[in-house]
């Protein structure tokens, strides 16, 4: 089958790098943006022109967004995609994280067009570094096993990875609901100028929550859904 890779950390960070290792033997796509993208949520491009650039036949920077990425992936440079994956993000996009993130708009935006995807995100504790090899590792027997899982039309995977320090346990894999719970907002003040400072390891949680499963070291995988009108909205979670 034919595999899109995107992300919204840019076409260079090193989380696409070890998707690709994860996905190593199906035939691969790479269609990611030109720039980091962190944040953008679901937002596309329509009031300018996106410049593409082909690096090759298998990999393509867009100067646009990741929903923008799987657009133009799925309409121009492959029209028969079997499947959309994006990631591997820098960072969790857990919970209500699904209305801001990129890396999750991507596989919405694949949904929306009829094609399953899966969202793979890379929680960071504080100044650590990441282990982008373990990233691999573990991202490859989900692969493995949400490929062959069937999805329900306007539904995708979302799964977060929990960062593991040395000696850790091998995390399991838990199938959970989003939590709702706010995010942290506070900002630093400078003049007239105001920077984000909120702690997201320090998130309110709902127990058994894809943030409660993440934090504490397993691997949260949740199935969301593109909302509808015919919905009701507690179905409704991205």
């Amino acid at each position: 089958m034919t595999l899109i890779l995107t992300n919204d950390d840019g076409i260079d960070a090193p989380g696409i790098k070890s998707l690709l290792k994860s996905v190593n033997g199906n035939n691969v796509i790479i269609v990611a943006p030109q720039d980091h993208q962190s944040g953008c949520g679901h937002q596309v491009t329509t009031t300018r022109p996106i410049q593409v650039l082909r690096r090759s036949d298998k990999e393509y920077a867009i100067a646009g967004t990741p929903a923008d990425c799987v657009r133009i992936a799925t309409t121009y440079i492959c029209k028969n995609v079997k499947f959309v994956l994006s990631g591997i993000n820098a960072g969790g996009n857990l919970g209500v994280d699904a209305y801001i993130s990129g890396t999750v708009a991507a596989v919405r935006e694949a949904a929306i067009l009829g094609i399953p995807g899966i969202a793979i995100s890379q929680y960071h504790k504080g100044q650590l570094s990441y282990d982008w090899d373990l990233a691999a590792r573990l991202t490859t027997g989900i692969i493995a096993d949400l490929l062959t899982t069937p999805l329900e039309p306007g539904t995708f995977w979302n799964v977060n990875l929990p960062h593991l320090l040395p000696g850790e346990p091998e995390p399991e894999v838990v199938f959970c609901q989003p939590c709702n719970k706010p995010l942290p907002v506070n900002y630093r003040i400078q003049g007239d100028d105001f920077y984000y400072v909120g702690e997201y390891s320090k998130r309110d949680r709902t127990l058994g929550s894809d943030v409660d499963v993440c934090f504490s070291g397993n691997i949260a995988i949740t199935q969301l859904r593109v909302c509808a009108e015919s919905q009701s909205p507690k179905n409704c979670v991205s």
